[in-house]
């Protein structure tokens, strides 16, 4: 009789106390919650194949209708929550959770982890653009051309060469004059004479010379 009072009471027992472990154990996670949202587009187009992500995979959670997600079951800690879609690029956010489980949401910044710039809570997530799979071709435009360094090295002389006498008032009797000592208006330059040099450098220099004088001194004479 007594064995089997104390087998109804350990049958009667046993589901309480799994009942207190497993209200235990969601006493120890907690749920993260937040809202997807894309403009411009229909919610049946999207939110089927959308998943949060929550530390890479290791909680998943399903949006609703209205676009909002409850994940439940986390402990606390740091966690990065994504938001997956073939379709869209969302920028994750960072959640940290206290062991009283106060939530505060974060920027992710893989450069600087200490770096904190807080985000509302519960989190929102906006799509920033289209997910492209494929590199755009290439294609040929006039502008790379002329921006080649080969292509403004022979181009930008040519302008200066152009431009330049536009802008400069040859009329101005100062840049005339200026000009003048740079000897840039007289087209008739003094060019050495190839022979001269040619005596110098072999040593004649003296005897051309004299025949020259020679030959004035003739001339005059004459005269």
């Amino acid at each position: 009789m007594i064995w089997t009072i104390l087998i109804a009471l350990t049958v009667w027992a046993s589901p309480c106390f799994t009942e207190e472990l497993e209200e235990g154990k969601l006493n120890d996670t907690f749920v993260v919650e937040g809202k997807v949202l894309v403009t411009g587009v229909k919610a049946s187009d999207w939110i089927p194949h959308t998943r949060i992500l929550v530390d890479g995979g290791q909680y998943v959670g399903f949006l609703r209708a209205d676009g909002t997600f409850k994940v439940s079951g986390v402990p606390s800690g740091s966690y990065v929550v994504e938001v997956a879609n073939p379709t869209y690029i969302f920028e994750p956010a960072r959640v940290d959770i206290t062991a009283k489980g106060k939530m505060r949401a974060r920027k992710v910044n893989h450069v600087q982890s200490n770096a904190v710039v807080t985000v509302p809570y519960p989190m929102r997530f906006k799509s920033k653009q289209h997910a492209s799979y494929f590199q755009k071709r290439e294609e040929f435009r006039i502008t790379d051309m002329l921006k080649n360094p080969m292509v403004l090295m022979m181009v930008l002389p040519l302008l200066f060469i152009a431009v330049l006498p536009k802008l400069i008032n040859t009329q101005d009797p100062e840049v005339q004059k200026e000009m003048m000592n740079m000897n840039l208006m007289n087209p008739k330059t003094e060019m050495p004479d190839l022979s001269e040099m040619a005596a110098r450098m072999f040593g004649g220099g003296n005897s051309a010379a004299t025949k020259k004088k020679e030959k004035t001194t003739k001339t005059k004479k004459l005269k």
